[in-house]
């Protein structure tokens, strides 16, 4: 893995962005293989929407260019035309990232009603 300069690690992450590292992040706390189409179905099990793969695909590449996820060759299988697959774990600038993520989302959302009756939009007229 190259060094990568803290502007690009300290950069503020993306909703989806967020969402794939914490895929990995549960994938890998329950010792399962992080894979694109694991984390696909992490996803879609947790958020109750359904991702395209190329989404998932490009996202995890440039978070590992990004220095936040690192990747490895998983062992070959039959069942894959003898393709191994790409692993995926979190590094601890992800980690750090990912921790920075939520406490940002969890200011903004303090203090906030989230109820269904919002105020309606002033008017200019």
């Amino acid at each position: 893995m190259s060094a990568h300069p803290a502007s690009a690690t300290a950069a503020a992450l993306g909703e989806f962005e967020t969402v794939v590292l914490m895929a990995v992040l549960h994938l890998v706390e329950r010792e399962q293989a992080a894979n694109g189409s694991a984390v696909r179905e992490e996803i879609a099990a947790r958020s109750g929407r359904q991702v395209a793969r190329g989404a998932v695909y490009v996202t995890l590449d440039r978070l590992e260019a990004k220095g936040l996820l690192a990747s490895r060759l998983g062992q070959a299988s039959h069942v894959r035309d003898h393709k191994p697959k790409r692993l995926f774990r979190v590094t601890p600038a992800g980690l750090r990232a990912v921790r920075r993520a939520t406490q940002v989302f969890n200011r903004m959302q303090a203090g906030l009603r989230l109820d269904p009756v919002l105020s309606p939009v002033q008017s200019d007229e």
